[in-house]
């Protein structure tokens, strides 16, 4: 399972998880910081993930 947060220019602003998941329910929490631990602005940001062959993608806004 992949769960990325991408900017409005799809540029990957933070990977949150990247490793095998086995069924069932799970959580992420995005602390509104890029990679290198920088908080990044309010605004419109995408996420997207990825399970399996399955692919969804959505809006996320983040306010401060």
């Amino acid at each position: 399972m992949n769960l990325s947060v991408y900017d409005m220019l799809g540029q990957t602003v933070r990977e949150l998880v990247n490793e095998y998941q086995f069924p069932g329910p799970h959580s992420a929490v995005w602390d509104g910081r890029n990679a290198y631990g920088d908080k990044v602005v309010s605004g419109t940001y995408l996420y997207r993930l990825e399970a399996g062959q399955s692919v969804k993608t959505n809006k996320m806004i983040l306010l401060k």
